[in-house]
């Protein structure tokens, strides 16, 4: 499983959890630090990754268009990127069975 971090979340998050989420990506590196998130939203679908973001656009796309491509919403206040980090390490089993779910596309993480 790969994750696509959007431009709202630290690009340091890909390193650090490269052990748990191997190959994910971030916006800036690609290039896409400030492109629309619809066309954010195309690259997750055809490259096969799950973004992950803290801006409720995505959601909303996914219950507009569907899935793919998943969404995982991160539904936290101010925090740091430690925080998010150690959030999406214990939501490691429920993202996983997020990916295989047929039903859901949209995960939200408080």
């Amino acid at each position: 499983m790969k994750l696509l971090f959007d431009h709202n979340i630290s690009p340091r998050l890909v390193a650090r959890l490269d052990d748990l989420y191997p190959n994910s990506q971030h916006v800036f590196p690609l290039g896409m630090d400030e492109t629309a998130d619809s066309e954010i939203w195309n690259y997750a679908k055809q490259h096969g990754y799950i973004i992950a973001t803290r801006d409720s656009d995505f959601s909303d796309f996914s219950l507009i268009k569907g899935f793919p491509p998943k969404v995982i919403w991160i539904r936290r206040g101010n925090c740091s990127t430690q925080e998010i980090e150690q959030l999406l390490r214990s939501a490691k089993k429920a993202i996983r069975l997020f990916e295989q779910d047929k039903q859901n596309g949209v995960l939200s993480l408080v």
